[in-house]
């Protein structure tokens, strides 16, 4: 069992390539932390994405090995092994992670799933996608201008969503707003929204700049300087990746 989880009551999964870990990942994490009052953020590198046949660019080592210098320090911040690759190389589906970690915490402990916009409207495409928010809330980054009728378009058929304003709160500084969903059989669940939360970074942005700078033949320390922690940075230099 992750360390991390010892007395954790409520616990956020985040997980993605991390291909590489970005400060837009950061700033999602920090912000679903701060609105939430999350005491463990679960950055968990995946072994095979199912929707990324090709796999990832960097191997699941260096990404995890990215992931933990990303959030070195930070507080309520572990890099996890929940969606490590399987023995049997099959691809690691949501779901099943979640489940799996909701069986490792007590039962009066609140478990989330933390996403990007980006994610959520790939949501459809994911394994058993409807039954993930019954398993754990999603807490998911805006897009800029985003309306209720884009989260509603985007939802697993069959499921519906309403506002839920009493629970629309402002906590630390960080404003979240609450939506109800429901399934055919009647389950409801929640949805927190992080409004306004304007993150426009991509890992193929950074590898691309990265690339662009090796083909370029220069050290000036510009390409993910900005996108980066540097830490990450130094790893990604000298490793060589992503060239």
């Amino acid at each position: 069992m992750d360390e991390s989880l010892d007395g954790a009551q409520r616990v956020a999964f985040f997980g993605g390539s991390f291909d590489p870990p970005h400060l837009g990942h950061l700033a999602v994490a920090r912000a679903a932390r701060a609105a939430l009052g999350l005491d463990t953020v679960l950055f968990a590198p995946v072994g095979a994405q199912p929707l990324k046949p090709l796999g990832s660019t960097a191997s699941f080592e260096d990404r995890f090995a990215m992931t933990r210098l990303a959030i070195g320090g930070e507080r309520g911040f572990a890099v996890s092994l929940a969606d490590a690759p399987k023995p049997s190389g099959g691809p690691n589906f949501t779901l099943d992670t979640l489940v799996g970690l909701r069986a490792r915490l007590p039962p009066e402990a609140s478990l989330f799933c933390v996403m990007g916009a980006d994610s959520f409207f790939g949501l459809r495409q994911w394994h058993r996608s409807a039954e993930i928010p019954f398993v754990a809330p999603l807490i998911v980054a805006s897009r800029p201008g985003q309306q209720l009728d884009d989260l509603k378009a985007a939802l697993p058929a069959g499921l519906t969503m309403e506002s839920a304003p009493g629970l629309h709160t402002i906590r630390s500084g960080a404003d979240v707003e609450a939506y109800c969903l429901r399934n055919p059989g009647g389950e409801t669940s929640l949805l927190y929204l992080l409004p306004g939360l304007h993150v426009d970074i991509s890992a193929s942005q950074v590898r691309d700049r990265i690339r662009e700078q090796a083909g370029a033949r220069t050290s000036a320390p510009t390409a993910g300087d900005d996108l980066l922690p540097k830490a990450v940075l130094d790893y990604i230099r000298s490793h060589g990746l992503y060239r």
